[in-house]
Protein backbone atom coordinates (compact mmCIF):
# COMPACT_ATOMS: atom_id res chain seq x y z
CA UNK A 1 0.00 0.00 0.00
CA UNK A 2 1.40 3.62 -1.17
CA UNK A 3 1.79 5.15 2.01
CA UNK A 4 1.10 8.41 1.08
CA UNK A 5 -2.63 7.84 0.94
CA UNK A 6 -2.01 6.89 4.53
CA UNK A 7 -3.19 9.63 6.71
CA UNK A 8 -0.58 11.40 9.26
CA UNK A 9 -3.33 10.45 12.57
CA UNK A 10 -3.00 6.70 11.24
CA UNK A 11 0.30 7.06 10.77
CA UNK A 12 1.06 8.28 14.21
CA UNK A 13 -1.14 5.44 15.29
CA UNK A 14 0.85 3.03 13.91
CA UNK A 15 3.94 3.98 15.04
CA UNK A 16 2.49 3.83 18.56
CA UNK A 17 1.66 0.43 17.95
CA UNK A 18 5.07 -0.42 16.62
CA UNK A 19 6.76 0.64 19.70
CA UNK A 20 4.50 -0.32 21.70
CA UNK A 21 5.32 -4.02 20.12
CA UNK A 22 9.01 -3.49 19.81
CA UNK A 23 9.87 -1.90 23.75
CA UNK A 24 6.56 -2.31 25.46
CA UNK A 25 3.37 0.16 26.58
CA UNK A 26 6.40 1.92 29.15
CA UNK A 27 8.18 3.10 26.03
CA UNK A 28 5.25 4.70 24.65
CA UNK A 29 6.05 8.90 24.28
CA UNK A 30 5.33 11.73 22.43
CA UNK A 31 8.72 11.90 22.47
CA UNK A 32 9.27 8.48 21.14
CA UNK A 33 6.19 8.96 18.34
CA UNK A 34 8.03 12.01 17.48
CA UNK A 35 11.24 9.89 16.87
CA UNK A 36 9.73 7.12 15.05
CA UNK A 37 8.13 9.95 12.91
CA UNK A 38 10.96 11.70 11.81
CA UNK A 39 8.80 15.12 13.01
CA UNK A 40 8.57 17.46 16.16
CA UNK A 41 6.33 16.45 19.37
CA UNK A 42 4.12 19.10 18.89
CA UNK A 43 3.01 18.50 15.56
CA UNK A 44 1.56 15.09 17.48
CA UNK A 45 -0.12 17.33 19.38
CA UNK A 46 -2.21 18.87 15.91
CA UNK A 47 -3.56 15.33 16.00
CA UNK A 48 -3.55 14.18 19.17
CA UNK A 49 -4.39 15.93 22.76
CA UNK A 50 -1.83 13.88 24.37
CA UNK A 51 -0.28 10.48 25.04
CA UNK A 52 -3.79 8.97 26.01
CA UNK A 53 -5.67 10.12 23.06
CA UNK A 54 -3.03 8.27 21.15
CA UNK A 55 -4.22 5.18 22.68
CA UNK A 56 -7.65 5.50 22.05
CA UNK A 57 -6.93 5.76 18.52
CA UNK A 58 -4.59 2.57 19.36
CA UNK A 59 -7.16 0.56 20.99
CA UNK A 60 -10.13 1.79 18.09
CA UNK A 61 -7.95 0.05 15.90
CA UNK A 62 -7.76 -2.53 17.65
CA UNK A 63 -11.37 -3.52 17.82
CA UNK A 64 -12.43 -1.94 14.46
CA UNK A 65 -13.44 -4.91 12.68
CA UNK A 66 -14.59 -6.59 15.69
CA UNK A 67 -18.36 -5.44 14.51
CA UNK A 68 -17.98 -6.65 11.31
CA UNK A 69 -16.38 -10.30 12.23
CA UNK A 70 -19.37 -10.86 14.67
CA UNK A 71 -22.28 -9.41 12.11
CA UNK A 72 -21.06 -11.36 9.69
CA UNK A 73 -20.66 -14.39 12.19
CA UNK A 74 -23.77 -14.07 12.83
CA UNK A 75 -25.68 -13.74 9.52
CA UNK A 76 -24.29 -17.25 8.70
CA UNK A 77 -26.37 -19.84 8.65
CA UNK A 78 -23.69 -23.21 9.52
CA UNK A 79 -23.48 -25.43 12.23
CA UNK A 80 -21.88 -23.81 15.64
CA UNK A 81 -19.10 -25.23 14.91
CA UNK A 82 -18.16 -23.57 11.70
CA UNK A 83 -19.35 -20.22 13.32
CA UNK A 84 -16.62 -20.85 16.16
CA UNK A 85 -13.95 -21.67 13.64
CA UNK A 86 -15.16 -18.75 11.24
CA UNK A 87 -14.02 -16.30 14.66
CA UNK A 88 -10.97 -17.77 15.73
CA UNK A 89 -10.31 -17.87 11.85
CA UNK A 90 -10.95 -13.99 11.79
CA UNK A 91 -9.13 -13.04 14.62
CA UNK A 92 -5.86 -15.07 13.31
CA UNK A 93 -5.89 -13.66 10.20
CA UNK A 94 -5.35 -10.49 11.04
CA UNK A 95 -3.03 -11.14 13.35
CA UNK A 96 -1.22 -13.15 11.24
CA UNK A 97 -1.40 -10.57 9.01
CA UNK A 98 -0.52 -7.76 10.88
CA UNK A 99 1.55 -9.02 13.75
CA UNK A 100 2.78 -6.15 15.81
CA UNK A 101 -1.36 -5.35 16.97
CA UNK A 102 -1.02 -8.21 18.92
CA UNK A 103 0.83 -6.34 21.74
CA UNK A 104 -2.69 -4.55 22.65
CA UNK A 105 -3.57 -8.68 24.07
CA UNK A 106 -0.43 -8.75 26.04
CA UNK A 107 -1.09 -5.27 27.37
CA UNK A 108 -4.73 -5.55 28.15
CA UNK A 109 -3.84 -4.76 32.25
CA UNK A 110 -2.16 -1.87 31.64
CA UNK A 111 -4.91 -0.58 28.96
CA UNK A 112 -7.42 -1.55 31.68
CA UNK A 113 -5.79 0.65 34.34
CA UNK A 114 -5.48 4.16 31.45
CA UNK A 115 -8.34 5.98 32.06
CA UNK A 116 -8.74 7.00 28.51
CA UNK A 117 -8.62 3.06 27.24
CA UNK A 118 -10.47 1.72 30.04
CA UNK A 119 -13.75 1.29 29.11
CA UNK A 120 -12.80 0.55 25.36
CA UNK A 121 -10.74 -2.14 26.20
CA UNK A 122 -13.48 -3.46 29.11
CA UNK A 123 -15.91 -3.70 26.31
CA UNK A 124 -14.14 -5.20 23.69
CA UNK A 125 -12.65 -8.09 26.17
CA UNK A 126 -16.54 -8.43 27.27
CA UNK A 127 -17.90 -8.23 23.42
CA UNK A 128 -15.57 -10.73 22.25
CA UNK A 129 -16.31 -13.07 25.18
CA UNK A 130 -20.21 -12.04 25.22
CA UNK A 131 -20.62 -13.36 21.62
CA UNK A 132 -18.71 -16.35 21.78
CA UNK A 133 -20.19 -17.70 24.92
CA UNK A 134 -23.75 -16.98 23.01
CA UNK A 135 -22.32 -18.77 19.76
CA UNK A 136 -21.35 -21.80 22.07
CA UNK A 137 -24.59 -21.95 24.71
CA UNK A 138 -26.45 -21.94 21.20
CA UNK A 139 -24.60 -24.97 20.19
CA UNK A 140 -25.08 -26.71 22.92
CA UNK A 141 -28.58 -26.24 23.19
CA UNK A 142 -29.03 -27.41 19.44
CA UNK A 143 -26.78 -30.14 20.55
CA UNK A 144 -24.33 -29.59 17.95
CA UNK A 145 -21.68 -29.19 20.70
CA UNK A 146 -21.36 -32.03 23.30
CA UNK A 147 -22.21 -30.39 26.80
CA UNK A 148 -18.57 -31.37 28.87
CA UNK A 149 -17.72 -27.64 29.17
CA UNK A 150 -20.33 -24.96 30.15
CA UNK A 151 -20.16 -21.81 27.34
CA UNK A 152 -18.18 -19.47 28.85
CA UNK A 153 -15.89 -22.32 30.37
CA UNK A 154 -15.42 -22.89 27.00
CA UNK A 155 -15.19 -19.70 25.53
CA UNK A 156 -12.68 -19.03 27.68
CA UNK A 157 -10.45 -22.33 27.19
CA UNK A 158 -11.11 -21.08 23.35
CA UNK A 159 -9.72 -17.63 24.01
CA UNK A 160 -7.03 -18.58 26.06
CA UNK A 161 -5.75 -20.78 23.13
CA UNK A 162 -5.56 -17.80 20.90
CA UNK A 163 -4.08 -15.57 23.70
CA UNK A 164 -1.44 -18.41 24.62
CA UNK A 165 -0.02 -18.83 21.12
CA UNK A 166 0.06 -14.52 20.61
CA UNK A 167 2.08 -14.86 23.80
CA UNK A 168 4.02 -17.94 22.63
CA UNK A 169 4.87 -16.35 19.24
CA UNK A 170 6.51 -13.42 20.93
CA UNK A 171 9.31 -15.81 23.06
CA UNK A 172 9.99 -18.53 20.38
CA UNK A 173 10.09 -18.67 16.87
CA UNK A 174 8.05 -21.12 15.24
CA UNK A 175 7.64 -22.48 11.62
CA UNK A 176 3.86 -22.25 10.89
CA UNK A 177 1.54 -19.76 10.60
CA UNK A 178 -0.10 -17.78 13.93
CA UNK A 179 -3.35 -18.78 11.92
CA UNK A 180 -2.48 -22.30 11.21
CA UNK A 181 -0.90 -23.06 14.66
CA UNK A 182 -4.24 -21.04 16.26
CA UNK A 183 -6.59 -22.87 14.14
CA UNK A 184 -4.85 -25.98 14.34
CA UNK A 185 -5.87 -26.13 18.47
CA UNK A 186 -9.40 -24.47 17.91
CA UNK A 187 -10.03 -27.50 15.55
CA UNK A 188 -9.12 -30.35 17.81
CA UNK A 189 -10.95 -28.89 20.88
CA UNK A 190 -13.88 -28.74 18.63
CA UNK A 191 -13.84 -31.83 17.10
CA UNK A 192 -13.50 -32.97 20.16
CA UNK A 193 -16.80 -31.38 21.61
CA UNK A 194 -18.81 -32.25 18.20
CA UNK A 195 -22.01 -34.17 18.06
Amino acid sequence: MNSSFISRKDKIIVAAIEIISESGLAALSTRSLAAKENMSESLIYKYFGGLNEVLVGVVSFFVKFDRSIMDTISAKSTKTTSKIRDFFDAYATYYDNYREITTIILNYEELLHNSGTREMITNCITERTEFLINVIREGIEKKEIKDIFGAEELANILISIMNGAILNRRVMHHEMSFKTEVMQSVNKMLRLLEV
